[in-house]
């Protein structure tokens, strides 16, 4: 941790998150996720919340703590440690919170936001379908105007949390003809008649956080439930991938620290050939290679929040965010990896949770939009700042050659 970078008082929240992941978050509970025999762990919500631990963005009126997001990524470091089903749950807040504190009317944030910081309520999102993953505005949940009532059909699939959310915050067309950008429009639609979550996916890993499909038939939601305006949820979908990747990339080097520091401890402890193994540059070489990567994604991600932090919509920001998403959820599966070969067989059992949060880590370079994606985006913002930065004073160092100024030589097309 760059605890020179820290306040005092981002000390002190690190340390109340801390302790509630060392004193209210049982180890059995974790196992029994993982063997599927806890399906959504609401208490866990709930202790979080009796320590005003949720929602740590949001307005104080609304039980949050006014905090930036220079603040929550250090909170989300200490939650990921206990892996990336629990890390997820945790984040929904955030994620979910984002998009009602921003569009949300006051009686929606009144309503839905403040009890769900306050831990009485529990959301998930519905963003994948069955037909599609990053083509998300290739929705085909359709929903109809009907009076003061618009009426859901479709389905979602992938929701982390469905299995025990009160409420979902749903994307769905509503306006077939339109183009796609212009065509969608968000719901907050209550668990209820019409919302059904039908199956709770049999995962490689993140077990135990209620991922499901949620069909919707004939579902009647409120006209006072549309989140933001009609066929405009282009706008929060784009603003929505800030605490989406944000929570991915922060909570991603708590995961990779914890399996470094088993790995670590581990070598100082084990011998072989007469040595302790990390006295061997083939254990001590990974090792440091690790950290290298773990200072290097918490300082990109660092980064990343305080440019939200100054500036949420700028191109730069969108860049910046693709990339902390990337690269840490990358390094995190290396690091994870290299544990347990530092670890060897005895790391590919239950004995250690190594294997565990392998399984975990190898869904972050998914969710949330692929790591694919992330490239997509960065590239293009890449390019459009090059082009930009052509205006500027900034020296051009193609010149810096003795025979740059040979125009014959320089054959484009």
């Amino acid at each position: 941790m760059f605890d020179f970078m820290l306040t005092e008082e981002q000390k002190d929240l690190r340390e109340k998150v801390r302790i509630f992941v060392k004193n209210d978050v049982p180890q059995q509970l974790i196992v029994d996720m993982d063997q599927e025999r806890v399906h959504y762990p609401r208490e866990y919500i709930e202790k979080a919340a009796a320590r005003n631990l949720l929602g740590l963005r949001f307005p104080k009126q609304y039980g949050g703590k006014g905090l930036k997001w220079e603040d929550e990524i250090i909170a989300l470091e200490e939650i990921g440690v206990l892996g990336t089903s629990l890390g997820c749950l945790y984040s929904l807040v955030s994620i979910i919170g984002e998009a009602i504190n921003s569009f949300g009317t006051e009686e929606q944030k009144e309503k839905f936001l403040k009890p769900t910081v306050e831990g009485r309520l529990t959301c998930a999102e519905g963003l994948t379908e069955p037909r599609g993953g990053s083509d998300f505005f290739g929705t085909t949940t359709i929903a109809r105007k009907e009076g003061d009532y618009y009426v859901i059909n479709g389905q979602k699939r992938f929701v982390v949390g469905a299995e025990g959310a009160d409420y979902f915050m749903i994307y769905c067309k509503t306006d077939p003809n339109a183009e796609p950008y212009k065509s969608i429009s968000a719901f907050l639609v209550e668990r209820g008649p019409g919302v059904e979550v039908e199956y709770v996916y049999g995962l490689m890993g993140t077990r135990g956080g209620g991922a499901g499909r949620v069909v919707f038939n004939n579902c009647k939601v409120p006209a006072a439930n549309l989140l933001g305006e009609e066929n405009g949820a282009a706008r929060i979908f784009y603003r929505m991938m800030l605490p989406e990747r944000m929570t991915s990339a922060a909570a991603a080097i708590g995961t990779a620290r914890a399996a470094l520091n088993i790995a670590t401890d581990y070598s100082t402890k084990r011998r072989a050939f007469g040595n302790k193994i990390k006295n061997y540059q083939g254990v001590s070489f990974k090792l440091a290679d690790s950290t290298t990567k773990l200072d290097a994604s918490r300082a990109l991600v660092y980064a990343a929040a305080r440019a939200i932090d100054a500036d949420s919509s700028g191109g730069k920001c969108r860049r910046m965010v693709s990339e902390a998403k990337k690269f840490s959820t990358d390094a995190a599966w290396e690091i994870i990896n290299d544990a347990m070969q530092i670890m060897g067989g005895i790391g590919y059992t239950s004995v250690y949770p190594i294997e565990r949060l392998l399984r975990d880590s190898r869904l972050l370079s998914i969710w949330t939009g692929t790591n694919e994606i992330m490239n997509l985006i960065i590239q293009h913002e890449m390019f459009k700042e090059h082009e930009a930065a052509k205006d500027t004073n900034i020296r051009d160092t193609e010149l810096d050659a003795v025979e740059a100024m040979r125009k014959e030589e320089k054959v484009y097309e």
